[in-house]
């Protein structure tokens, strides 16, 4: 899960994402607008630039799949986003639903209730090694592709090694050397 937060004085906006569920990093995010695709899910579900509640209850329902208490899920979006100056009295607008669709009230997977007591040798896991990688470990490049894919083929756990570099603007994939993703 990531958030994103701009420093005030700034144009550049930092991206923290939680590693490994237990540690916290912070990177860059280069990109200070949503991208492409966010624009036009946001416009297909806003009316004239604001998302209202309506708005995000159809979002929720029609694209994120959800059916089970869409409106009180929708109320907790507004409440956590209604004290940032991004926030508008109609609704909100792109920056704020950009916001969302980076926090924790929006996790990747649709929570699940199983039984998981047995012991951790009984579960099969789909992972992922080297998930980042278009071919082998030796001479491919990194990719976001290649953990499309891998996700789409039903991988629950991927493997990311994630380092920040020298000047720290930037992240590296390492695997056997530094490679850009």
């Amino acid at each position: 899960m990531a958030t994103t937060t701009r420093h005030p004085s700034h144009r550049t906006s930092k991206q923290h994402f939680k590693v490994c569920f237990c540690f916290r990093r912070m990177f860059r995010l280069k990109v200070v607008e949503p991208p492409d695709e966010i624009n036009t899910v946001f416009e297909e579900y806003s009316h004239d630039g604001i998302m209202s509640m309506d708005d995000m209850c159809n979002f929720l329902v029609e694209f994120q799949g959800e059916n089970e208490a869409v409106t009180t899920h929708a109320q907790a979006i507004f409440d956590s986003l209604k004290h940032l100056n991004i926030f508008q009295r109609r609704g909100f607008h792109i920056d704020a639903f950009f916001r969302y669709l980076l926090s924790d009230l929006n996790g990747p997977l649709a929570e699940v209730h199983h039984d998981m007591n047995a012991p951790l040798a009984h579960y099969f896991l789909y992972t992922g090694h080297n998930s980042y990688l278009t071919g082998n470990q030796l001479s491919s490049a990194s990719s976001t592709s290649a953990i499309i894919k891998a996700l789409k083929k039903g991988v629950r756990v991927i493997e990311l090694d994630l380092w920040p570099n020298s000047r720290g603007d930037d992240v590296l994939v390492h695997h056997g050397g530094y490679e850009f993703i």
